[in-house]
C-alpha cells in the first residue's frame, strides 16, 4: 500500500513539474500575433477557399499586414469584408466580385459518350484511365469533382450532365478552376462587359468537332470578320475577347452558327 501511494505521489509531483515547465516554455517560445492580423482574420469566413492566393485565411490575413496583399483580396467576402479590412488598414480599396464561367456546352444531348466508363467516378481518374467520358477531348467528364470542392456550395451537376453554376452563392474563389482536369473554368471580374466562348475545343482538325458536339467552335472564324470593333479573334482554336475593346453589341453572338459565344453579363447574372 505504501508503494502505491509513492507512486501516485510521485507521478503528481511530475505532473505538477511538467505542467509548469510546458508553461514556461510556451512563454518562452510564444509567437507574438500582430492584433492588426488577428483582427482582419475574425473579419474573414474561414472557408479557406484559396481565392486570394494564399494557403487559408490566416495567411492572407498576416499577407494583408504585411502590404503583400490588397485589402480587397478576400474574393468569398466581397464588398462588406473588403470594405472593414479597409478600414482596418486605413486604406481606401474597391470591392472586386468575381465569378467563375464554365466554358463548355458539352451536355448529354450535344456531346457524344466514349461509352460506359466503370472506373473510379472522379474526373480526374476518367481523364487519366480514358481522357474523360465524352468522345470531344476537351469535353466536360460531368463527374463533379468541382461541385465535390466547392466551399460555398454554388455548383451542382445538372440533369443534362455538365455543371450548373449558382451565381447568387459563387464568389468566384477559383477552387473549381484549380480542380477541373480539362480546365473549364475561367474566372471572370463580373465587372467586365463582353462576350466569351463558352467552349474549349482548341482542336484544329475541324470534321470531327461538329461530329462529336454539336455546340463545337469549329474555328470558321465568322466572329472575328463580324466584330465591328476588331476585337475578337481565334487564338489556339478559341475566341479571344479584348475587353478593352468590346461594346458587348452582339454581332458576334448572333454570327456564329454553332451559338458557342454569350456575354458575360448575361451569363453570371443568369
Amino acid at each position: 500500500m505504501i508503494i502505491i501511494l509513492r507512486t501516485v505521489a510521485v507521478a503528481l509531483v511530475l505532473s505538477f513539474v511538467l505542467g509548469l515547465l510546458l508553461g514556461l516554455f510556451k512563454k518562452i517560445f510564444a509567437v507574438k500575433v500582430d492584433p492588426k492580423v488577428e483582427a482582419i482574420q475574425a473579419e474573414l469566413s474561414g472557408g479557406n477557399c484559396g481565392g486570394c492566393g494564399y494557403a487559408g485565411c490566416a495567411a492572407f490575413a498576416q499577407a494583408v499586414v504585411n502590404g503583400e496583399a490588397p485589402a480587397n483580396g478576400c474574393v468569398a467576402g466581397g464588398a462588406s469584408v473588403a470594405k472593414k479590412i479597409a478600414e482596418l488598414m486605413g486604406v481606401e480599396v474597391s470591392a472586386v466580385k468575381k465569378a467563375a464561367i464554365l466554358t463548355c456546352q458539352g451536355t448529354k444531348d450535344c456531346a457524344l459518350s466514349r461509352g460506359t466508363y466503370n472506373g473510379v467516378q472522379t474526373c480526374a481518374a476518367a481523364v487519366q484511365a480514358v481522357n474523360g467520358t465524352k468522345l470531344c477531348a476537351f469535353g466536360c467528364a460531368g463527374l463533379g469533382d468541382c461541385v465535390a470542392v466547392c466551399t460555398f456550395g454554388a455548383l451542382r451537376m445538372g440533369e443534362n450532365g455538365i455543371p450548373v453554376i449558382d451565381y447568387d452563392k459563387c464568389v468566384g474563389c477559383g477552387k473549381c478552376a484549380r480542380t477541373c482536369p480539362k480546365k473549364l473554368f475561367t474566372i471572370v471580374d463580373t465587372s467586365i462587359k463582353g462576350s466569351v466562348a463558352l467552349c474549349a475545343n482548341r482542336s484544329d482538325n475541324k470534321p470531327p468537332i461538329k461530329k462529336n458536339c454539336s455546340k463545337g467552335c469549329i474555328k470558321c472564324g465568322i466572329c472575328e470578320k463580324k466584330c465591328p470593333e476588331q476585337c475578337i479573334k481565334v487564338t489556339n482554336g478559341i475566341p479571344v475577347v479584348d475587353y478593352t475593346k468590346c461594346t458587348s453589341c452582339g454581332e458576334c453572338i448572333k454570327a456564329c452558327p454553332d451559338k458557342v459565344l454569350a456575354l458575360i453579363q448575361d451569363v453570371v447574372h443568369a
